[in-house]
């Protein structure tokens, strides 16, 4: 009686099978990866984005809300400038249609006319900052982040500011106009933003 043996061979992979499935996957990790880390700079950018933006809406918040509270609007155009030391002129109501500066006596300022020294000023600076001092110009500070630059289009419109006489008897009203661009991280992106500000306190 013969007895046949079947020999059962199990081939494993070869080398270069292994090679190839190993680049395979490395090619599908490695695509995957840039995915994640572009979908990742795009999102550090779009917060950084947002970060400026909400700085932008908070500057002009604050300026809407201590205009609103504010009253004798003095408006500064072009060929005025700000004085240096304490001037009761900045106190001084002024209407103007396009201005690069405002001025504006504080809800909680001293409403004697000797103390013209605790005015309220915003300005647009020719390199396209907004500042704000709260001294009557003495002392300045910047609002905007260094990443914003706002144009010559921005600016200030007030009516109205001067003592109602008939027939002008408008409640005086600020239209702030700010228009610009923001270079976050390479990427320069235009704004523009735009609000109306009506005097709370009764133009008597």
């Amino acid at each position: 009686m013969k007895i046949i043996k079947r020999i059962n061979k199990q081939r494993g992979y070869t080398i270069i099978e292994t090679m190839i499935s190993v680049s395979l996957f490395l090619v599908v990790v490695m695509s995957g990866m840039g995915a994640l880390l572009n979908a990742n700079r795009l999102h550090q950018k779009s917060q950084n984005m947002r970060s400026i933006m909400d700085s932008l809406s908070f500057v002009l918040e604050d300026m809407s809300r201590n205009l609103r509270n504010g009253y004798n609007y003095h408006c500064f155009v072009s060929g005025d400038t700000i004085p240096a030391s304490p001037a009761s002129s900045i106190s001084i109501p002024k209407s103007c249609s396009s201005g690069w500066a405002i001025a504006y006596e504080a809800a909680e300022g001293d409403k004697r006319p000797l103390f013209y020294n605790d005015q309220g000023i915003y300005y647009v600076s020719n390199d396209g900052k907004i500042f704000k001092s709260t001294d009557g110009a003495q002392t300045f500070i910047q609002l905007t982040p260094n990443e914003v630059v706002i144009n010559t289009l921005s600016g200030f419109s007030v009516l109205g500011a001067e003592a109602p006489s008939f027939p002008n008897t408008q409640q005086p009203i600020v239209l702030i106009k700010l228009i610009g661009t923001i270079n976050a991280k390479g990427v320069i992106t235009p704004f523009s933003l735009q609000t109306s500000v009506t005097q709370r306190v009764v133009d008597l």
